[in-house]
């Protein structure tokens, strides 16, 4: 019973988490729970590890769209700024489109995922990631994959998983998995890896020159570590019983009679696929075979005329792919009618481009990239905001992929994922060669002008000629190459493809990208669409990789074999130095208009950055003239004097204890009547007047009070048997301070009275 006044609460049970830990080697460990939070998702799991925390989500609609012929997967990884106890940037204090770490991100989840659903499942299905919370040190992607594939074992959802990625390392050649923020900075490798149970599916990372022995050893240790994830993701399914029986589904209806019709097609696409055409004919020569077969065999005025060509069309592609599959295995000949390790045939060029400071043109078959490299100052550099990393990007690569290289006429509407995926692999490539000591900003730019396979992999033989051809003393050359593999399950048969089309990518078992110089790799990526490959076949694929790598890095060093001894005479050059850090302000002026005067005045680019030496000012133009004008500015307002140095100065003012001259702009300096001379000196006036020009050496700097002192007499010899004589004692005035004698702009300077005449301190009388 509730008594008067009382009220009335309902108290709902707190749910239980189910709940699985996993124990990395260092000790450190990592949970999966779920039945809390996002329940009417078709599946939800939180990750934990450290203070980091992801939610992993998955829905799927209930029927496939009618006419699919693709699994139309969705997948979304998204950072909030709460998580790391953070504003978002810039003017609207939110989180708006995805930023390119997110794609990323996303990308390495969904290049696992995809192939492990099965083949007729054609449900429109979204996997959503979040990251929660950040502690700055465990990274989230290392996390993001085995939050997904949790959210999938624990639904209702078909799925060949479970699946996890982990992040290896190695610092100071030691193999870490998952390795913290900090630990990550001394990696020479540094790779995502995404396994099953039984087989690597997915590879991508940077490394800094290692051998194809060391990679398939940071492979190995990653896949044993994924087997632990995956075995505890199985467990915490096993707890929730709705996930162990999956949904009944039907989304494709077949036509078996149809299909066995089709396949009668086989020879003449086996003779087609023989003829070692181009890429546009050896298209429109299948396009014809299925054409024909549609318009004798299939009625326009059946019913289900439109469902009959679908199918046609569907059981041709297997039969396309069966044939070129075949012809390789059997008799090592390939669509171009290459051998299976042949590379196809090269060209490239460099200062194609007038304006740009680097261009250049590399070509490799049907697959044609022009690359462009811009020379900039630190104010170029390009700022990554995100929650969990925030830095500056002095070299940055962007790649551009417009329908017109493969022949397409469609809508350009911004940058698209695949567009930020390959540009990043091939930075990753060519980052590495960037010398530490590169004065300049370098944003490199790659256009495919063509495409039939790996354009990446042009992109980065583009920017190395680019890159050579702007001067930027690059470590090594860089090349690239796509491998790929074709496999029989039943004769156990193989063929590695060196340098792929784009049919026998998607008609393949594995895309495997490889960047690197002669002294070793830089960046790989690696898509595996079978199950079980072996690490012979993967060995024997980086090897023959490696053959390929050296023959286009040959044909790149024909074109240009080291980079330009200088940059271009319209290219910008680059002057920087330091200076003292009270004499940034001077150099900027308020409100920016002394820094804003010698830009304009000398045609130059000047920045200035504060760093713990001092102020980082950097230079750059392209008349030397301009330039040299600039840095004689800089210096001068930027004056650092070093005692026992001698200078020109013009004396200020003249007092009773002696004279101020100015040392340089915003430098006064004291010249004490007991260093005009040797011997004593009762009237400074005897000496100096106000306007002299006279020379003096300095032999104090005061830093506390930013006083200098200097010296008449050092630079008079000393008479022969000279006596020091006692110094005269100070004239006491307000606490002992001299008189009339203050620092103004880091340096001295006496104060003023209105209208600009000196006066003295402590209400004194003006001087006459």
């Amino acid at each position: 019973m509730v008594s008067k006044g009382e009220k009335r609460v309902n108290i709902m049970e707190v749910p239980q988490p189910k709940i699985q830990t996993i124990t990395l080697a260092d000790g450190r460990t990592i949970t999966i729970e779920t039945g809390v939070i996002a329940k009417q998702a078709a599946g939800a799991a939180i990750v934990r590890m450290g203070g980091t925390v992801l939610l992993g989500t998955v829905t799927t609609a209930d029927e496939g769209k009618e006419g699919a012929d693709f699994m139309p997967l969705t997948v979304e990884y998204k950072e909030q700024f709460p998580a790391a106890g953070r504003f978002p940037g810039g003017f609207m204090k939110r989180e708006m489109r995805p930023n390119d770490e997110e794609i990323l991100v996303a990308r390495l989840i969904d290049r696992v995922l995809r192939p492990m659903f099965p083949s007729d499942y054609h449900a429109e299905t979204q996997v959503v990631v979040q990251l929660l919370s950040y502690d700055g040190e465990t990274l989230p992607d290392s996390l993001a994959g085995l939050a997904a594939s949790a959210a999938l074992a624990v639904s209702d959802i078909p799925f060949d998983g479970p699946i996890s990625e982990v992040r290896v390392a190695r610092v100071d050649g030691q193999i870490i998995i998952n390795p913290t923020k900090t630990q990550l900075e001394g990696a020479d490798i540094d790779l995502m890896v995404g396994a099953t149970m039984d087989s690597i599916a997915m590879v991508e990372g940077e490394m800094k020159f290692v051998s194809e022995d060391e990679m398939v050893e940071a492979i190995a240790a990653a896949h044993e570590a994924i087997k632990v994830q995956v075995e505890a993701q199985i467990a915490l399914s096993a707890q929730v019983p709705s996930s162990q029986v999956k949904r009944t589904y039907c989304h494709e209806t077949h036509d078996e009679e149809l299909r066995e019709d089709v396949k009668k097609l086989y020879d003449a696409v086996y003779q087609v696929a023989k003829m070692g055409l181009g890429k546009a004919e050896r298209s429109e020569k299948f396009a014809a075979i299925i054409d024909a077969y549609i318009e004798e065999n299939i009625k326009e005025d059946d019913e289900d005329y439109d469902q009959k060509v679908l199918l046609a069309k569907l059981y041709y592609h297997d039969v396309e792919k069966e044939a070129v599959r075949n012809l390789i295995l059997d008799e090592g000949i390939r669509l171009d009618g290459r051998k299976t390790t042949q590379i196809r045939p090269i060209w490239g060029a460099v200062d194609y481009l007038p304006m740009p400071h680097g261009s250049s043109v590399f070509t490799r078959g049907e697959t044609q990239a022009m690359g462009t490299v811009t020379l900039g100052t630190s104010l170029d550099a390009n700022e990554v905001d995100g929650v969990s990393f925030q830095y500056k990007q002095n070299f940055y690569l962007h790649y551009n992929f417009p329908p017109y290289c493969t022949g397409e006429a469609k809508p350009m509407r911004g940058v698209s994922r695949r567009e930020i995926g390959h540009g990043n692999l091939a930075y990753r490539a060519l980052k590495a060669v960037i010398p530490d000591d590169c004065p300049y900003t370098v944003r490199v730019v790659s256009n495919v002008m063509e495409s039939n396979g790996s354009s990446s992999m042009a992109t980065v033989c583009a920017g190395t000629l680019a890159l050579m051809d702007a001067g930027i003393q690059i470590i090594k050359p860089v090349s690239g190459i796509a491998m790929g593999l074709i496999t029989d399950e039943k004769t156990g048969k193989y063929a590695i493809l060196s340098d792929i089309l784009g049919d026998e990518d998607h008609l393949g078992d594995m895309d495997f990208k490889v960047t690197g110089t002669e002294d070793g790799i830089t960046a790989c990526q690696m898509d595996i669409k079978i199950k079980g490959l072996s690490y012979e076949v993967l060995k024997n694929a980086l090897a023959q990789a490696r053959d390929g790598r050296m023959h286009i890095l040959g044909k790149i060093c024909e074109v240009i074999p080291e980079p330009r001894a200088t940059v271009k005479d319209h290219a910008p050059k680059i002057e920087s130095f330091i200076v003292p850090k009270d004499s940034i302000g001077g150099i900027i002026g308020t409100g920016g208009k002394v820094i804003q005067r010698i830009q304009a005045e000398t045609g130059t680019t000047v920045t200035i950055e504060e760093i713990p030496e001092g102020g980082k000012v950097e230079i750059l133009g392209t008349a030397p003239d301009g330039m040299a004008a600039a840095i004689s500015m800089i210096k001068l307002i930027a004056f650092d004097p070093v005692i026992g140095e001698d200078y020109d100065v013009t004396v200020t003012d003249v007092r009773d204890f002696g004279a101020i001259v100015e040392l340089g702009p915003n430098r006064d300096a004291m010249l004490h009547i007991s260093e005009l001379d040797w011997k004593r000196v009762d009237n400074a006036e005897e000496y100096v007047h106000i306007g002299d020009k006279i020379r003096v050496r300095l032999i104090e700097i005061d830093k506390e009070k930013g006083r200098l002192k200097v010296s008449l007499k050092a630079l008079k010899e000393k008479p022969e048997g000279y006596t020091e004589r006692p110094a005269r004692p100070a004239r006491p005035n307000n606490g002992g301070e001299r008189r009339g004698f203050e620092r103004r702009g880091g340096g001295n300077d006496r104060p003023r009275r209105e209208g600009g005449a000196p006066r003295r301190e402590g209400g004194d009388k003006p001087q006459k």
